[in-house]
């Protein structure tokens, strides 16, 4: 049970919020390989190509995916982080706004992705980055996440994609 390698941080990044701190499960050994096998066995490899993350921690999650299963990995990023040409995408925030960047050439027209990040809050950084996937031709099978906060209702932002997540926090 990964809930196990989880740690509540009250009122972090401010008050009112409890904040879900990966960081014991990422130092253990058994809780990465069991999340890890978690995420394997939630989305059949044969139905994607490729694995597509967001910066940062989905960087962890899906680099270590797309080892177990022989896949590739794609990274989006925050903006200038990468080197060759890139499309954009921003997004609305509670109090701003953010933007999230993808190599134009990083997927293939047709070519299955399987999105994976550490976190379903809002659904607006997933959200961004679905519609970076198929600007530049990819289909999205799935969407991967470690945890899901339930209550924010980030899953209805993601429309009819099928969502996976290890950990619901209701």
């Amino acid at each position: 049970m990964i809930e196990t390698y989880i740690r509540d941080i009250p009122d972090f990044p401010k008050p009112g919020i409890i904040f879900k701190d990966i960081t014991p499960l990422l130092q253990s050994p058994d809780g990465l390989r069991e999340s890890i096998a978690g995420l394997q066995a939630a989305c059949d490899p044969s139905s994607y190509d490729v694995i597509c993350g967001i910066e940062s921690r989905g960087f962890i999650f899906g680099t270590a995916l797309a080892h177990a299963v022989g896949k590739g990995f794609i990274p989006i990023r925050k903006p200038g982080k990468l080197p060759h040409e890139t499309i954009s995408e921003t997004y609305e925030l509670e109090y701003g706004s953010d933007t999230v960047e993808i190599h134009s050439d990083a997927v293939q027209p047709g070519e299955r992705v399987l999105m994976v990040d550490d976190l379903l809050a809002t659904g607006g950084t997933m959200s961004a980055a679905l519609n970076l996937v198929r600007r530049i031709g990819g289909e999205i099978t799935a969407c991967a996440f470690v945890i899901e906060l339930g209550f924010l209702g980030g899953r209805e932002k993601l429309g009819d994609v099928e969502i996976h997540s290890l950990m619901n926090v209701e």
